[in-house]
């Protein structure tokens, strides 16, 4: 798989909220970008990094593969959230035989949670506006 000239092993999309997350991964020494600036740039907390490693840590693969990240929409967690389930499906893609470990981890089950929209005549989605009998 080549993109812009490169070449990657597996590619992946995840997704979190309003967050899309591509994942290209190569045969590599561990190194991570995530839109083209180093991961500790993009992800100041760590909590983040620690969410987007997950899946590595649990094979084992934390400095076997290099992954080269896009990431758009929404904030820091939902990109974080969105960029674990992208690894995972990219991993799964390289190595279906790691699919019970990832599963059970919880790795490859997309958070379907969203906001909710806010209603008409109300303050948000189940805040209203106070009462007032008199």
């Amino acid at each position: 798989m080549a993109t812009k000239g490169k070449t990657y092993d597996a590619h992946a999309v995840g997704r979190r909220k309003t967050s899309v997350a591509r994942v290209y991964v190569a045969t590599g020494s561990g190194k991570i970008t995530v839109n083209k600036r180093d991961i500790k740039d993009y992800f100041p907390k760590g909590t983040d990094r620690y969410v987007v490693n997950q899946p590595l840590k649990l094979l084992k693969l934390i400095d076997k593969y290099d992954l080269n990240i896009n990431v758009k929409g929404g904030g820091t967690t939902g990109q974080a959230g969105a960029v674990r389930l992208g690894v995972a499906r990219a991993i799964l893609k390289l190595d279906p035989a790691a699919r019970p470990e990832l599963k059970a981890a919880g790795f490859l089950t997309r958070d379907p949670r969203k906001v909710e929209r806010q209603k008409y005549g109300q303050k948000g989605a189940r805040a209203r506006y106070q009462f007032s009998k008199r």
